[in-house]
């Protein structure tokens, strides 16, 4: 031990010294020495009178991320170990090098994705689409594109490639990413038979079946982006008729974490929801403030709005009383598509964004399913988001937005519109201006936390829906490393 070394050393420089000193060879301990010695004894003496107390608290050298017992010895310090010597700890991403029928061939494919419409033009600039003129000063300055609500996985692919923590080194690897696309495989063959729709998704699992790296946690480390809701990948039967693909009922795959649109709501343990992709993709932070003082001076002429389609069928829905209270009002302003598949404003992003831009609350019914994109178009505008149901926010996007809704949103349960028990315009007007005010600010705030920054900008330099999304991941894999149980409803 240490201590006895230095006692030793301490002897021996002593006898060198006094050698010579007339007293015939013997050596002579020094007056420390026999402090030491003195101190020896005390302490030997003390161990025995005083014995530790169960209750007593622990040896310091015990307090460290792992307990240990009082009898166990703690670990030796590794040498050089710092808290902050690799910036990247416990953050690495290792990403798969796929064949490129799982991404690329698809992309190749882009006129066949859609049934009704060429999807190529979406598929420039990393899966933004291409830029956006001034749309009548909707959009101005930079960052503005054409991009279709379930281009995800092509842009958190490339959002990927400039992550600043991968890892060559899969033992290294905090998560492992695998780069397919699954939403754009998943929509071109919705129309198809089942065998065609899952053919791909079968062939995957089976790839990384093969892989050391799969094989090494069972595919508890991996994740995907599937930009879709959830309830396109959840088809329960091999009938025909039946919705979607069974990507996310494969248990190779609930093994996995899935970046989706809209939660599974059965089971959120394989899933996390994070914001669909909207027009805005700023490079820079100085991007990001720009935007955000237009909307702050942004003039609300509109106390709400609405921008969507009619559906086909009973007139006792909320999406009915909003076209009904909406047409009967002044102070309400609408868009009104001619279709369900415009209804997320594609055809019409300028048009639909000075809307937005120009009212201070913006309603966001369900669509086909709880969520649709204009919420995060209307957070984009400065515009307070009106639900009429908790899933189609509150439950969804925990990692991205703030855990009391009522600071930057408004909830008018839908069973009170569909029974026509109060009404909309009443119930917004109510609210003080001060606090329109305050509510409005912090969606502006919001606008960072909910985009998607340029995936091919080197200077992104503020955190993003992409930042916020792999930290949710890289969270919940470390809860199953530790084995501890996931937090289904917010994680």
């Amino acid at each position: 031990m240490k201590p006895t070394t230095t006692v030793g050393s301490s002897f021996q420089k002593d006898a060198a010294d006094k050698s010579d000193g007339g007293r015939g060879g013997v050596l002579w301990p020094s007056r420390a020495c026999y402090l030491v010695a003195l101190a020896t004894t005390f302490w030997a003496v003390a161990s025995v009178l005083f014995q530790p107390s169960p209750f007593s608290l622990p040896l310091l050298p015990s307090v460290t991320v792992r307990r240990h017992s009082p009898h166990e010895q703690p670990p030796p310090a590794q040498p050089n170990q710092t808290a902050a010597a690799d910036p990247c700890a416990g953050r690495y991403i290792y990403v798969y090098d796929l064949p490129p029928r799982f991404n690329d061939d698809i992309v190749r494919g882009c006129r066949a994705l859609r049934p009704w419409m060429d999807m190529c033009p979406y598929m420039p600039n990393c899966g933004m689409g291409r830029p956006l003129g001034a749309e009548g000063g909707a959009f101005p300055g930079r960052g503005w594109f054409a991009t279709d609500q379930f281009m995800l996985d092509v842009i958190l692919r490339c959002r990927m490639r400039r992550y600043a923590c991968l890892t060559a080194d899969p033992a290294r690897a905090a998560a492992v990413f695998v780069p397919a696309y699954a939403s754009l495989d998943g929509g071109r063959h919705l129309w198809n038979g089942t065998a065609t729709r899952d053919a791909l998704a079968a062939d995957l699992v089976a790839w990384l079946a093969r892989r050391p790296e799969w094989r090494a946690a069972g595919g508890r480390d991996h994740f995907l982006a599937a930009g879709r809701t959830a309830w396109d990948f959840l088809r329960k039967t091999d009938d025909d008729r039946d919705w979607g693909t069974k990507l996310l009922r494969l248990p190779a795959v609930r093994n996995m974490t899935a970046l989706v649109l809209e939660l599974d709501p059965w089971d959120r343990s394989a899933t996390i929801a994070v914001p669909y992709p909207t027009y805005f993709h700023p490079a820079t932070a100085a991007d990001v403030r720009a935007w955000q003082g237009k909307a702050r001076a942004a003039e609300r002429r509109w106390l709400f709005s609405f921008a969507g389609a009619a559906r086909p069928g009973s007139n006792r829905t909320v999406r009915a009383e909003i076209f009904q209270q909406c047409g009967a009002s002044s102070r309400c302003g609408m868009f009104r598509c001619a279709k369900a598949s415009e209804s997320e404003s594609e055809s019409s992003p300028g048009a639909v964004m000075r809307l937005f831009e120009s009212s201070s609350f913006c309603l966001q019914p369900r669509g086909d399913t709880a969520t649709r994109r204009s919420t995060f178009d209307a957070v984009l505008a400065g515009c307070i988001p009106v639900f009429f149901h908790p899933d189609s926010a509150y439950t969804q996007y925990t990692a991205h937005l703030p855990e009391e809704p009522e600071r930057w949103s408004v909830l008018i349960m839908h069973t009170d519109v569909t029974a026509r028990n109060v009404s909309i315009e009443e119930t917004l007007a109510r609210i003080p201006p001060e606090t329109v005010r305050a509510m409005r600010e912090e969606v502006i705030r919001l606008i960072p936390r909910v985009v998607y920054a340029d995936p091919r900008s080197a200077r992104v330099d503020f955190k993003d829906a992409f930042d916020i999304a792999v930290e949710a991941v890289l969270d919940r894999v470390a809860k199953r490393r530790r084995g501890d149980a996931v937090d289904v409803e917010g994680c």
